[in-house]
């Protein structure tokens, strides 16, 4: 019996070593050093200096429209690829016809096969002074300003992860059963109540892991606000860049890091919770 545990228990660490080590190496580490960081001073000459302060923490009141500006623009951007999502999955996967789902799924993908530094230079380029307000302007439409401002900030949000938030609700609404619908159907409702009594609640999961994958990277955007909004509409993931690049103040930038973590925390247990809560009510009915 020891000789078949001990096996057994050799077997489960081999299996789980590698893993572990991983997380170890590039999670764990890396979030202490940057606790440390958060604690620290800023050397005279730039970057950390060891001591012991949660002065840092102090100061972040002054960085408060950058918070703003990222808790504002990360659930709207998450919100608004859900809207432009939601019917684009569903066409694919019941309406899209079956020879050419397979294609206009691959189109969703395409874009990741380019950087996202190409895309948003791009998006700079339509919304410049060249692209779609010289076009307003040759209608009527002078002295329209797109670019630098937090709509293009936005925009640029929606369509960096708007693929994100497609993949896991077509894979949602893909698995639907055809038969609830057309119950739904036999039994006197119409689309608007089929939508919102039938289709809705059974694809919950796949809206809520692509509101996840679409808030949390929203949450650190840097290209977006550094190129888009010209760094006039600040954001906490280009604060900290700025931090730890050209301002030299490793301990602000890494009580920021620390701050924004926190959040992304909060927001996946609220998130879990909310979905064990939910099972559990409707198991129980």
């Amino acid at each position: 019996m020891r000789g078949n545990r001990f096996r057994h228990n050799l077997t489960t660490a081999m299996l789980l070593g590698p893993a572990t080590a991983w997380l170890v190496v590039f999670l764990v580490l890396p979030f202490i050093a940057i606790a440390v960081f958060s604690v620290g001073e800023r050397a005279p000459e730039g970057g950390y200096q060891a001591a012991f302060t949660f002065a840092q923490y102090a100061n972040l009141p002054a960085r408060a429209a950058a918070f703003w500006n990222t808790m504002v623009l990360a659930p709207i951007g998450a919100l608004a690829c859900l809207l432009v999502a939601y019917p684009v999955a569903y066409y694919l996967a019941l309406r899209a016809p079956q020879r050419w789902r397979l294609i206009l799924l691959a189109l969703v993908v395409i874009p990741f096969w380019t950087s996202l530094l190409m895309r948003t230079y791009a998006w700079m380029y339509i919304l410049g002074g060249r692209g779609i307000p010289a076009l307003l302007s040759y209608i009527g439409f002078e002295d329209i300003r797109l670019i630098n401002t937090p709509g293009a900030v936005l925009l640029g949000i929606v369509y960096g992860y708007l693929p994100l938030m497609i993949l896991p609700i077509f894979a949602s609404i893909e698995k639907l059963d055809p038969a609830l619908i057309e119950a739904s159907h036999d039994l006197y409702g119409n689309r608007v109540t089929t939508l919102r009594r039938v289709i809705l609640p059974l694809t919950r999961p796949g809206m809520i892991a692509g509101a996840i994958l679409v808030f949390v990277p929203s949450l650190g955007a840097v290209l977006e606000p550094t190129l888009l909004g010209g760094g006039k509409t600040m954001m906490m993931g280009n604060l900290i860049q700025l931090q730890f690049g050209g301002a030299r103040n490793w301990p602000l930038g890494a009580a920021i890091a620390i701050v924004l973590m926190a959040a992304v925390m909060v927001f996946l247990i609220f998130q879990g919770l909310r979905s064990m809560r939910t099972e559990g009510m409707e198991r129980a009915a």
